[in-house]
């Protein structure tokens, strides 16, 4: 059963790259593409601020849906290690360049925010971090990552911790 979760990691891994790399592929396409394709055309603009300013606004869109891709699944991690003995998880996410990005944090450095964001599961050591709970093949494992196996009390006390006064 643990093969089988790992197994939906790494296809969510594929996935996200994916999905990235056809994005900058075809916007780097496209923009290499283009002022071939509007001097082939034959597209009737005299105006030279006309011209950039419609190229420019074409290179924006071209660019914005990357950059939206690159916004949403920032935090989304790929593979998740958990290390027993030391008590510490690493995190491997991929930055804008496709590259693999390694954040280790133990279960205290973990935060759940009080109200639900849609991209973020945690914050490990300020990171947003978004995980699908689904995929663990093991319930408490997820549990102890987020500390929900922890004693928790209804005490307002425990919430709010006195101030240090100097």
């Amino acid at each position: 059963m643990r093969r089988t979760g790992w197994f939906i990691l790494e296809t969510w891994e594929r996935q996200c790259s994916g999905v990235k790399f056809f994005s900058y592929s075809t916007s780097v396409v496209s923009l290499i593409i283009l002022p071939m394709i509007f001097a082939k055309s034959g597209i009737g603009i005299d105006s030279l601020p006309l011209k950039i300013a419609f190229l420019s606004m074409v290179g924006f869109f071209t660019f914005i849906t990357p950059v939206t891709l690159h916004v949403l699944t920032k935090g989304y991690v790929v593979r998740l290690y958990y290390n027993k003995e030391r008590d510490l998880y690493t995190a491997i996410t991929y930055n804008a360049f496709l590259r693999e990005k390694r954040t280790e944090f133990s279960p205290e450095d973990v935060e759940v925010p009080g109200v639900s964001k849609m991209f973020t599961t945690f914050y490990a050591k300020k990171k947003s971090m978004l995980i699908n709970p689904l995929l663990f093949p093991n319930s408490n494992d997820y549990q102890h990552l987020m500390g929900y196996d922890k004693p928790f009390t209804f005490n307002l006390e425990d919430l709010n911790p006195p101030s240090k006064e100097k």
